[in-house]
Formats: structure tokens, sequence, C-alpha cells
């Protein structure tokens, strides 16, 4: 059975990374990250190398301070521009800008010019690509069904951002080794822009959304900073990233002073070291599509902000290069982790209409971590030293994933319970075709009803109010007193007067004990009325439906509530 087990799970973990290379749609999206990724890692590394020639760690520190608080000022208050329409031109727009602003980087270092300038150019790159990864996160549930296709995405995308974190500070080495800066820019800026070419064919049905704001965009900014404040976990999945954000920000300070100063591999081992935890993150990527299907993401997330720490201390404690590499690779395996399960469970804690800006507000929370882990890595190695600086900072991670763990185990339980839902609702025919985002606010809008054998659900000529889809049990459909059909688990009724918007064409009585799940009209019209291909078909089964039976009575003048909801 064990054989049979891990059979599947490989066999899982192999559909994941066919399916979104088939889905043209998700492969060019997945490209995209990866070209945008891939240059900021070269260009983080270029950008190190020049603030150590400049000043040293401490200046190293700095300017990663000084990139990050703009980018998180900025991030939540452009990432509601995603949720007003097609996210993909946003992933464009800023794409294109990040690519000129590293070719203008390169063009100044190489002519020598002011490094202030390349520092304010480096600002300017990191805002734009602190709004890529909201948008792109926000994106990719619309390309999505259900909540394992999304986490089969999140792994691809897992897989691409370690294949990025290891190409990007890889090439940045070997550039540096035979070449300079101005040529690991001038690389970054073409990969941007090849990001940015990417996204122009995709061809997809966004979910409804608004058609106009109704808000500015700092009261829309406002009010996503206000959906994490009241959602308990997404602020703890928040407190997380930020834990391990701030660890990240550390090691772009730690690995240019462990490299350099503690095993003296020289400027080139900046990227080694760095590419160690892209080598990492590859092997964890493929390591975590085995986890596909898995019910405990909230417990996997808090193993890999744990690997986000217990490895840095340990580098501390042996500071050799062998293990150095090694212990960054396990770092980067925790990355791997991270992006499967921290990206999902945001994913399906928050309502479509706000993602782009959650994910704003976590970019933003991000920046300003990586920029403030920057800082004090910075201050720690000038106070303490390069060791106790790696111990003091690698204990941050495993100490908060500890705290987090039962909250993480009870999130893996409550979205157990919702994929049960979305599976009962794609089980029918004119729900099937909706995206994740909207079958997931559906799911939300679910009430259950129990129906004892022989009451009547509602009788025909009853206001029409809500929609019903059977858990379990049997009904019979009586339409002017003759037997018209008989509907069982997995089937709903209750569409026909909704879509027409008259009163209930037919009577609906329990045969036996009933189960079921329903949906208020306000929820259920405006999601599948808004999504054009689930409309179609919702069309298409009432008139079958109407075919098979026509009521030839009128409905009735008065209103008569239906006994049930």
């Amino acid at each position: 059975m064990a054989g049979v087990g891990a059979r599947g799970r490989l066999g899982s973990a192999a559909d994941a990374f066919v399916s979104n290379a088939k889905n043209g749609n998700l492969r060019r999206a997945q490209l995209s990250f990866l070209g945008a990724w891939t240059a900021e890692w070269a260009f983080t590394v270029g950008l190190g190398i020049v603030a150590y020639r400049d000043g040293g760690a401490t200046a190293v520190g700095l300017v990663g301070l000084l990139r990050m608080v703009p980018s998180a000022i900025v991030a939540p208050l452009l990432s509601p521009l995603a949720d007003r329409g097609r996210r993909e031109r946003v992933l464009v727009v800023v794409s294109l800008a990040r690519g000129l602003f590293t070719a203008a980087a390169a063009l100044i270092v190489g002519l020598g010019g002011p490094t202030p300038v390349v520092y304010a150019l480096a600002v300017l790159s990191t805002v734009a690509a602190t709004l890529y990864r909201p948008a792109h996160s926000a994106l990719l549930p619309s390309l999505c069904h259900t909540g394992y296709e999304l986490a089969s995405a999140n792994v691809v995308r897992g897989l691409l951002d370690a294949a990025a974190t290891l190409v990007g500070p890889l090439l940045a080495a070997v550039l540096l080794g035979f070449t300079g800066v101005s040529v690991v820019f001038a690389v970054a800026a073409g990969a941007s822009l090849w990001a940015a070419s990417l996204l122009l064919r995709l061809d997809y049905d966004a979910p409804p959304r608004p058609a106009a704001p109704t808000q500015t965009l700092l009261g829309s900014a406002v009010e996503g900073i206000r959906t994490v404040r009241r959602d308990r976990d997404i602020s703890i999945i928040m407190s997380l990233a930020a834990a391990q954000s701030f660890t990240r920000g550390a090691l772009t300070v730690l690995t240019v002073v462990v490299a350099i100063e503690l095993l003296g591999t020289g400027e080139p081992g900046v990227g080694t070291l760095t590419a160690a935890i892209g080598a990492g993150a590859v092997l964890g990527s493929l390591g975590s599509s085995l986890l596909l299907g898995t019910q405990r993401l909230g417990a996997w997330f808090a193993v890999g902000v744990a690997l986000w720490g217990v490895p840095v201390t340990l580098i501390g404690v042996f500071p050799q290069q062998i293990a150095a590499l090694a212990l960054l690779a396990c770092v980067g395996v925790g990355n791997s982790i991270i992006d499967l399960a921290g990206f999902t469970l945001l994913a399906r804690l928050a309502s479509d209409e706000v993602l782009a800006r959650v994910f704003g507000v976590l970019e933003s929370l991000v920046a300003l971590s990586i920029g403030v882990g920057a800082l004090v890595a910075s201050l720690l190695v000038g106070g303490a030293g390069v060791r106790p600086a790696l111990v003091t900072v690698g204990l941050l991670c495993p100490v908060v994933a500890a705290a987090a763990w039962r909250s993480l185990r009870r999130m893996d339980k409550s979205i157990q319970v919702r994929d049960e839902d979305i599976a009962l609702l794609h089980g029918l025919p004119m729900l099937h075709l909706l995206p994740l985002p909207a079958v997931e606010q559906l799911a939300r809008g679910l009430e259950r009803v129990d129906v004892a054998g022989g009451q009547v659900v509602f009788d025909q000529g009853d206001v029409a109010d809500r929609y019903f889809v059977i858990e379990s049990g049997q009904v019979e459909v009586i339409g002017d007193g003759q037997l018209v059909a008989t509907l069982g688990p997995g089937q709903g009724f209750g569409e026909i007067a909704l879509l027409r918007q008259v009163r209930r064409t037919a009577t609906v009585r329990a045969t036996s004990e009933l189960a079921m799940k329903t949906l208020r009209s306000d929820c259920f019209l405006p999601v599948l009325l808004g999504y054009t291909p689930s409309a179609r078909t919702a069309g298409t089964v009432v008139e079958s439906m109407l075919d098979r039976f026509a009521p030839r009575e009128p409905p009735r003048e008065d209103p008569q509530p239906p006994p049930i909801g």
C-alpha cells in the first residue's frame, strides 16, 4: 500500500508540471515569472557588489534598506490596480519599467557614473519588482479551477522561483568572473523585458469584478490592510512571512560577509553561496510537488519557515565552505515549501476582489522586513562579529514557526471542509467551468439545510430566493401534479426560477432524510452570470429543463414565501 501511495504522489507531482505545460496561459505566466525573478536575483548580487565596494558590509545593509522602504510604501498603494482589471496588464507595465531602470543602471556603472544614481535606479527597479509578485499571485487563481490546480501552479512557480534563485546568482558569478557588474545589470534588464513580452499573449476569461472603481487607490489600499487586520489567519501567515523575509534580508548581507571575510572565497563566492540557496530550492520544489493534495499545507508552511532559520544558525557554528553550501541549500528547500504552502493558503483565505491588495500588503511587509533584516545584520556583524550574527538571526524563524503551529493546523482543517464544498459545486454542470476564485466565493456563501423525509422544500408558485445542492438523500420534482424528475446526491435544483426571475415552476419534495447546501440568490446569480462560460452553460441547462417540462399554470399573484429559506 505504501508503494501504491508513493506512486500516486509521484503521478500527482508529474501531472502538476504537465498540466502547467499544456495550459498555454499558465505556461506563459510561469515563464514570465522565471524571467522576472532571474532578473531580480542577478541584480541583487550585482548591487551587493557595488555597495560592498562603496562602503563594506554597512553599505550593503543600508542599500538593502534603501531599496525596500519605498517598495514597502508603494506596494499596497498600487496593488489595488490589479484588482480593478486584467492583472496581466499590470505585470506587463511593471516588467517594462523594471527592465528600463535596470538597463539605465547598467549604463551608469559601465560609464563609471556616480553610485548614488545607481542606488536610486535600484530603488525604482525594486519598486517595480515588488508590484510584480502580488499581481502574479492574484492572476494564477484566475487561470485555475480547483484548489489542487492552484497548488500545482504554485509548485511549478516555486520550482521556477528556485531555478531563478540558482540561475540568477550563478549567472552573476560567471559574468563577474569574466566581465563586470554592468553586464550583470544588462542581462537582468533583458530578462525583465522578456518577462513582459510573454504576458502580451495571455487569453482567458477573467472572473467578474466591479466594472468601475468605487474607491480611490488610497481607499482601496486601506481596505486591503483592513482585510489583513480583520482576518486572524491571514495575519498569522503575514507574521511568519515577515520573519522569513527578515532572515532573507539578513542573508543579503551575511552571504557577502561570509564569502569575503569568513570563508575567503572573494566576490564570486557571493554568487556561489546565493546559488546554493537556489540549488536547494530546485530540489525542494521537486520534493514539494509530492505534497500536492496534502491536507497539511499549514503544517508544511511552518516547516518551511523553520528551515529558513536553523541552517543559518548552524553556519555560525560550523563556518566551513562545504557546510555553508549544504546548509544554505536547506534554506532553499524551506523556500520552496513556503512557495507552495504560503501562497496557496493566502489565495484560499482571501476573497478574489481584494486578493491583489492582500498580496500587495504581503509584498510591502516582505520588502520592509528584508530592508530591516539587512540593516540589523550589518549592525550585528559590526557589533558582535559574523558568527554571533549568524546564530542570532537564525533563531528567529524556528521560534515563530513553533508559536504558530496550532493555528496553522486549524487552518488546514478549515480549508479541508471548504474543499469538500468546492468539489460538490464543481460537480454541477453549470458551475464546472468556474475558475477557483469564483467557486470559492460560492463555497463561502453555502448554508446547510436538513429536511425530513416527506417534507416539501418549496411549492410550485413560491417566490424563489435560493439555489439548492443535495449532499445526501433524494427529492422528487412535481410539476402540475406530475412527477417530472428524481434528484439525488451531487445534483442541484431551483435555478430556473432564479435565472428567469419567475416563481417556482415545480414543487420539490424530500423522499428521504435530506441534507443540502443552499446559496442565496444574491450570492449565486452574480457569480454565475458574471462569468461568461458558466452563464452560457446555465442557459443551456435551463432550456433543456424547460423542454422537458413547461408549467401550464401561470404563477400565483400573491407572494408566498417558500417553507425553507
